[in-house]
């Protein structure tokens, strides 16, 4: 019926409906429905009904033709007399009325692979990937369900469901269990938030012959979606349930009889039993499935029988009726009766006793006294007895819902034990099952009590498990009942981790171009727009082709290079034996060829395990993972700071804004533990903190906290005290901090006065670290001992700019070079000297790497550009004919030069921040010139024609359209020309060859009053709209900078200090002597650098394992307090309150059972006094006995019961 698809939804879900119509295109090719093509007729119903329930009139003219045939079959099959067509009946459904989301339905043969539904379910449809199966077999048909029935699926199986991911399998239909079902999982839906991890799914499988209203899915072509009419919902009926996922519709060809989807429901429950558990089949373990038994019928007993055969464990809920009651009377009451051995067989089979038999017969009987077969039905209970340990009995009705979830995990275990294998411990299944399900509290209380000695090689594989899915809090168990992370750790693990990333990420998308860069790819390298289209395609072919074309430690390293910069050297080089190569094309071709050998590193064990997971999870954007492999992880503050610097380099390549935030989340997280726990160590000892400031790490690739921090933008970690306080220590030097402003000038301006009492020094206290550290050229400095440089950093700076600005003016006359000239290019030779210098002679980084690191400072650009302009300047005045331009260009040299004083104004703090203020103002402005500029386009150029009808003088044109409007906003409008009723002195021709010749052209009168109103608009819209927009705009971003101003003011103040730290002490042009004696020094003598130590400090042996251990004895002090102040948090305390509370109802449910159970007993009591007054009083009526005594009285034994009560 084309019908159903009318109506479905507004515009906006028309491109989605036709995505999804092309995605399953491909189901009528494969999937098949069953017809009935054989005509058995039904001997009830007088030749009117087939015995596949459908009419003769609905049968084709070929089931009805051959008489012969259909007169000597007696029992019809569906494998024999029905034939497959294309499905008809597929795509989503939309329940009429039901304000939800669209479920999905399939109207497939009873032959079908089970294989092909799983995927299509899983790949095509999105259903998660079930942690869980549990199928409700039962309970079908207009039966009433009990009431402790209905509470033991809503508060037991659907809230034990939803704790471990489960899929619930039922029929699918509003009546009897299906409809509880539906309902319990509609409830916990709307309870749940809606950000829960695991979501209940509920499928339903029915045969198509018996759902109500069916022809209403009929589409050849498939519904997107087929609308579903659903009447009498008040009452049980065959209609589809609207709280269900999907819908599975097994056609075996009948018509309105139940059982048809029986047998492809067992084929689909062994096929889910084989699957693996996690992300993309990761897992430890396969999907536990389990049957749950509630009532059902005789019937049901072979379905049980050939499901236990697979050893697919059951769950019977005894007292729901039916089979149910039957099983557990069963396997409960009935005696183990001995088992003799046949002597006629020669196999050995044990073969059941005559006695036990004819108990199981009674029960039948009683159970079922109305069925005919009883015999049948014995052999089958049998079968059953006999593997009773796959069935779990469960006594609803007694024990409650509230621990339904432990009941499944024993049944699942016990039935697993019983495949097990010997060597296997006996606890492991459940652990794999506490792990695939996420309860960590199953776990904690069953498992992890002391009473069981864990092996390593049993926790491996649940810690790959927990790892892979994202599961720290059983990471967190595992670490804490002895798993050693050295022995897990190796690299090859490692690498497996990696290779697990999820497709679609952001980090499987970097992995794989830098694979595809390995490999050599000539196939471009696919964008994130297209990452999961074009990604498959390049990769598919090159790069899952084998196990040497995995990713390894180098695509991982190249992630981080990418992510980090030139901040720290290169990660897992020394694991790939990469450390001595520097260019990036050896160590490839180096890694290539390693990666094709043997790979011998792969077995050894990771060098920093702890870091290593920690940056795992950190590239992942796993916040509570991260967190946890960040408290065990030594180096807090850096790696604190390492994993704010990743996570914010990565927000800035994602593209999902929802990931994108979750990312700064994380990053503002991790510089705030940074802050926090150097907050700890600065209050515990202030030397040390500063030596952990500056100290490098071979954690994290030789960095140190102040460069990672720099690097990370971590503004609130360099706005601490401690940070400044050791910054304003490098600033001053050996000089005290309280020293006059007027001493400082009087010294600057007589450098003598420094060997006089004038400055007081501090002494030096700490000589220690100068004899622990090691020399290192990668330093941010060159020495300088004498007290003049450290006195006049900032000075210096201004005189060598204030040189090259007055420098700027050179003589007017080209002929003639005054001396002046002379030294004004010394002067600007020594300026790019220096430049050089810090260029290329720092650190010890490759070149290319320098000179990106230069050119990322805005000051760094402004310094290159003036000198590139003076190069410009100096070589176009010594041509004739240029000169005039070389002298324009000197000017807007100057210009320049003067504009590089403004960094000076950085080190104030009054002034510092006002620096970055403007630098956000001009990026406002940029932005606020897209609006004005088309504004002032469409006036101009309306303003323009409106004025002049012909004007041939393009710079006129110009003039008029561009510079003539933007002065209009600063209030310089000509009314004389623009209005004609004002007197215009300009002389002027409408003759049009005057006007090709220069002439001015005369004003348009006819339309002038448009000019009047268009420019009253123009000046509405920019001085008033337009211009009090800019002003909001700089409001907003004054007033956001001007709140952290202290903090922006302490981050930039870093810089500067390094900047200043690094240069030498004397200005230009006398820093040519400066340069000199360094390279004397450090060239010619080999003499170390002593400033190199100020910012850059190693440490090793003792000294670096007792500042590592101390940090850790911080960061542990830190943790222990937050955990503290968590406790007495209110969330905490109400979540303790609810715990008790749940405790409180628990016991009194538990008092509940036993005042059931005293009244039961009472009960019992009662019989049994008055079967035994009964035999007082026969016995006293016959004169065979004669007792000694008399009967005690009723009077008597009531005060003896109330005494002893």
């Amino acid at each position: 019926m084309r019908d159903t698809g009318e109506g479905g939804g507004g515009g906006g879900d028309t491109d989605v409906n036709v995505k999804s119509e092309k995605d399953q295109s491909w189901i009528p090719k494969i999937i098949k429905k069953r017809v009935c093509t054989t005509f058995v007729e039904d001997s009830f119903s007088n030749g009117a009904l087939c015995q596949c329930g459908g009419a003769r009139d609905t049968h084709a003219s070929v089931a009805l033709g051959d008489y012969f045939s259909t007169a000597i079959v007696n029992h019809w099959d569906s494998a024999q007399h029905s034939s497959e067509y294309p499905t008809d009946a597929f795509g989503e459904l939309q329940f009429a009325g039901a304000s939800k989301r669209h479920s999905y339905f399939l109207r497939l043969s009873w032959d079908t692979p089970p294989s092909m539904v799983y995927t299509l379910m899983t790949a095509h449809w999105g259903l998660p990937a079930p942690n869980l199966v549990v199928s409700v077999v039962g309970g079908e048909g207009r039966t009433k369900v009990k009431t402790w029935v209905r509470e033991v699926l809503r508060q037991g199986l659907v809230k034990a469901s939803q704790s471990t991911g489960a899929w619930i399998l039922t029929a699918g239909l509003r009546e009897g269990v299906g409809r509880c079902v539906g309902e319990a999982v509609r409830d916990h839906a709307t309870a749940a938030s809606s950000v829960s991890l695991n979501k209940v799914v509920a499928l339903g499988i029915a045969p198509w012959g018996l759902v109500h209203n069916r022809q209403q899915l009929v589409n050849p072509q498939g519904s997107f979606p087929a609308k579903y009419y659903v009447q009498n919902t008040s009452r049980d009926s065959c209609c589809l349930d609207n709280n269900y996922q999907a819908f599975l519709l097994v056609d075996d060809g009948s018509v309105g009889r139940r059982g048809g989807a029986t047998g492809f429901r067992a084929k689909l429950e062994d096929y889910i039993s084989h699957q693996r558990t996690g992300i993309w089949g990761s897992g430890s373990i396969d999907i536990p499935v389990i049957c749950m038994l509630v009532s059902g019928e005789a019937s049901m007993l072979e379905r049980v029988d050939l499901s236990l055969k697979t050893s697919m464990p059951w769950l019977v809920l005894a007292g729901s009726g039916g089979m149910a009651d039957f099983l557990s009377d069963l396997l409960e009451n009935l005696s183990s009766a001995p088992v003799v051995q046949s002597s006629s067989e020669g196999d050995g089979e044990a073969v059941p006793s005559v006695d036990l038999k004819d108990r199981v017969a009674e029960r039948v009987k009683k159970y079922f006294p109305a069925e005919v077969e009883t015999d049948k039905l014995v052999e089958r209970a049998l079968s059953i007895y006999q593997n009773r340990d796959f069935i779990t009995i469960y006594h609803g009705e007694q024990e409650g819902p509230n621990d339904f979830d432990t009941v499944l995990l024993k049944a699942l275990v016990g039935a697993s034990k019983q495949r097990a294998s010997v060597d296997a411990s006996p606890y492991n299944e459940e652990l794999k099952l506490a792990v695939t399900w996420n309860r960590v509290d199953i776990a904690k209380s069953e498992l992890f009590n002391g009473d069981i000695q864990w092996r390593y090689e049993d926790l491996e594989d649940s810690m790959t498990d927990a790892l892979i899915n994202d599961k720290p809090q059983f990471v967190r168990l595992f670490i804490e009942n002895g798993l050693n992370i050295l022995d897990y750790l190796t690299y090859s693990r490692l690498e497996s981790l990696y290779r697990s990333v999820a497709d679609g990420t952001l980090l499987y998308y970097l992995l794989q171009r830098r694979l595809v860069e390995r490999l050599g790819t000539t196939a471009s390298v696919p964008t994130r727009s297209n990452l999961q289209d074009s990604s498959s395609k390049v990769t598919a072919e090159n790069i899952q082709s084998g196990p040497v074309t995995e990713i390894s430690l180098f695509e991982v390293s190249g992630v981080l290079e990418l992510l980090m910069g030139d901040i720290c050297q290169p990660f897992y080089y020394d694991a790939l034996g990469l450390q001595q190569i520097s260019s990036k094309r050896r160590a490839l071709r180096s890694a290539s060829k390693l990666l094709r050998g043997d790979c011998l590193y792969r077995e050894k064990r990771c060098l920093f395990p702890w870091a290593s997971l920690f940056i795992w999870a950190v590239l992942q954007n796993r916040s509570e993972m991260a967190t946890f492999f960040w408290e065990m992880a030594g180096e807090s503050v850096l790696s604190a700071l390492s994993g704010c610097k990743m996570l914010r380099e990565l927000s800035k390549l994602e593209v999902e804004t929802e990931t994108k935030l979750s990312m700064k989340e994380l990053a503002q997280r991790f510089e705030n533990l940074a802050h926090d726990v150097f907050s700890s160590c600065y209050r515990s000892n202030e030397s040390r903190s500063f030596t952990l400031l500056i100290r490098k790490s071979p954690v994290w690739g030789g960095t140190t906290c102040l460069q990672m921090g720099m690097g990370a933008d971590a503004r609130l970690f360099f706005s601490h005290d401690g940070v400044q306080s050791l910054l304003s220590q490098i600033w001053w030097g050996d000089m005290k901090r309280n020293t006059e402003v007027w001493k400082l000038l009087l010294t600057f301006f007589c450098p003598v006065l420094c060997y006089t009492n004038l400055i007081s020094f501090r002494k030096q206290d700490d000589q220690q670290q100068e004899e622990q550290a090691k020399p290192n050229e990668d330093g941010l400095g060159r020495d300088s001992d004498s007290l003049y440089g450290t006195t006049i950093f900032s000075f210096s700076d201004i005189k060598h700019i204030e040189a090259d600005a007055q420098g700027a003016n050179t003589p007017r006359t080209a002929t003639i070079k005054a001396i002046t000239e002379y030294v004004l290019y010394f002067w600007v030779f020594t300026i790019v000297c220096e430049e050089i210098r810090e260029t290329f002679f720092l650190g010890t980084m490759t070149w290319r790497q320098r000179v990106r690191v230069y050119i990322q400072d805005v000051w760094n650009k402004c310094d290159l550009i003036a000198i590139i302009l003076f190069i410009i300047g100096l070589v176009c005045r010594m041509f004739k004919w240029s000169y005039g331009f070389g002298r324009d260009v000197l000017c807007v040299d100057y210009m320049v030069f003067t504009l590089r004083l403004i960094h000076i104004f950085a080190i104030h703090k009054q002034l510092g921040p006002k620096i970055i203020i403007v630098g956000k103002m001009m990026k406002d402005v940029f932005f606020f010139l897209f609006f004005l500029g088309v504004w002032l386009m469409a006036y101009g150029v309306a303003n323009q024609a409106l004025l002049y009808s012909y004007d041939p003088q393009l710079d006129r044109i110009f003039r008029r359209v561009f510079y003539r409007p933007y002065l209009h906003i600063f209030g310089q409008i000509p009314v004389e020309e623009i209005d004609v009723g004002k007197k215009w002195d300009m002389a002027c021709t409408t003759n049009d060859t005057l006007i090709q010749s220069g002439a001015e052209p005369c004003r348009t009168l006819y339309s002038n009053w448009l000019v009047v109103i268009l420019l009253v608009i123009y000046l509405l819209v920019t001085n008033i709209l337009l211009i009090n927009l800019l002003i909001a705009m700089f409001s907003y971003t004054f007033s956001e900078v001007q709140a952290n101003s202290d903090i922006y003011w302490k981050f930039q103040r870093y810089t500067l200090i390094v900047q200043y730290h690094s240069r030498p002490s004397l200005a230009p042009p006398l820093i040519i002597f400066s340069h000199i004696n360094l390279f004397i020094k450090r060239t010619i003598r080999k003499v170390p650098s002593v400033k190199i130590h100020h910012f850059v400090l190693q440490l090793k042996g003792k000294a670096a394992n007792r500042l590592m251990t101390w940090e850790t004895i911080q960061k542990e002090d830190f943790l222990t307090a937050q955990n503290k102040i968590q406790k007495s948090s209110d969330s905490e305390r109400l979540k303790r309150m609810s715990v008790k509370v749940d405790g409180v109802v628990k016991h009194l449910t538990e008092t509940r059972d036993f005042d059931h159970r005293l009244r039961a007993l009472e009960a019992e009591m009662e019989y049994c006094s008055n079967a035994l007054s009964w035999i007082v009083d026969t016995l006293a009526q016959g004169s065979t006995f004669k007792p000694p005594r008399p009967p005690p009285t009723l009077r008597d034994a009531f005060p003896s019961s109330s005494n002893s009560a």
